[in-house]
C-alpha cells in the first residue's frame, strides 16, 4: 500500500534526477532534479488514489461485502465520502514520504504549502471519485486497469512529470492544454519552483471543475444504486 510507490521514485530519481539530471542544464530556476520531484509526487497520488478507491469498490462489489454498507443508515455521501476520505489520508501519506527523500536527496523543499496541499487534496479527490466511478463500471478486474493503462499513464507521462512545457515545440505546448493531468501537474510544480506555464488560478480552477464534475456522477451513481443493488 505504501512502499511500492515509495521504491518507484526512489528508482526514478536515482535514473532520471541523478543521473540523466546530471546532463541538464536548470530547469525553472531549479536542477532537474529538483524539478523532477513535484512531478513524481503528483504521478503516485494520481496512482494511488485511483488505484486505492477502483479495487476497493470493486472488491466490494465482487465479494458482496459492500451490502453491508447499503444496508446501514448512509447516504451516498457518507458512502463516497468514506472511500475518498481514506484514499485521501493515503495519498497525503505517500506524498509526506516523497516529500522527505526529496528533501534528503536532493535538496528539494516546497515554498509554498497552502498550495502544496490544496493541490494534493483536490487531485486525490479527483482520481478518487474516476476510481469509484470505474469501480461501478467494470465487470471484472481488468476493466479498472483500462483508464489506467490507456489514459492515465500516458497522459501522466506527457504532462509534465519529467520535462517543462517549455521545453516542447509549440505545437506540442498547444496540445498539452488538453492534457487535464497537465494542469495538475503545473500546479503542483508552483508549489516546488515557483514558476508555472499557466496561472496557478486557471490550472487550480480546471482542477477543481474536474473533481465537481467527476464527484458528481459518483455521487449520482450511487445514490441510485447502480451496479449496486443488483
Amino acid at each position: 500500500m505504501i512502499w511500492p510507490p515509495i521504491i518507484t521514485t526512489l528508482l526514478y530519481v536515482f535514473v532520471f534526477g541523478l543521473a540523466l539530471g546530471s546532463r541538464i542544464p536548470v530547469v525553472d530556476g531549479v536542477s532537474y532534479a529538483q524539478f523532477l520531484i513535484p512531478g513524481l509526487i503528483m504521478l503516485q497520488v494520481i496512482d494511488s488514489s485511483y488505484g486505492e478507491c477502483s479495487s476497493s469498490l470493486f472488491q466490494g462489489r465482487f465479494m458482496n461485502s459492500i451490502q453491508e454498507l447499503l444496508i446501514a443508515p448512509m447516504s451516498a455521501y457518507e458512502l463516497v465520502g468514506g472511500y475518498v476520505v481514506g484514499s485521501l489520508a493515503r495519498s497525503m501519506l505517500i506524498a509526506g514520504l516523497i516529500t522527505v527523500l526529496g528533501v534528503i536527496l536532493v535538496h528539494s523543499v516546497p515554498h509554498d504549502w497552502l498550495t502544496y496541499f490544496v493541490v494534493i487534496a483536490l487531485v486525490s479527490i479527483l482520481f478518487s471519485a474516476l476510481g469509484l466511478i470505474f469501480g461501478l463500471l467494470a465487470d471484472k478486474f481488468d476493466h479498472i486497469a483500462i483508464l489506467t493503462t490507456f489514459v492515465i499513464t500516458p497522459l501522466t507521462f506527457v504532462g509534465g512529470v519529467f520535462t517543462s512545457a517549455k521545453m516542447l515545440p509549440p505545437a506540442l505546448q498547444t496540445l498539452e492544454l488538453f492534457n487535464p493531468i497537465f494542469y495538475t501537474i503545473d500546479a503542483f510544480r508552483r508549489s516546488y519552483t515557483g514558476q508555472s506555464y499557466l496561472a496557478p488560478a486557471f490550472s487550480i480552477g480546471m482542477v477543481v471543475l474536474l473533481t465537481a464534475l467527476s464527484l458528481g456522477i459518483i455521487l449520482r451513481l450511487t445514490a441510485i444504486g447502480y451496479k449496486l443493488r443488483t
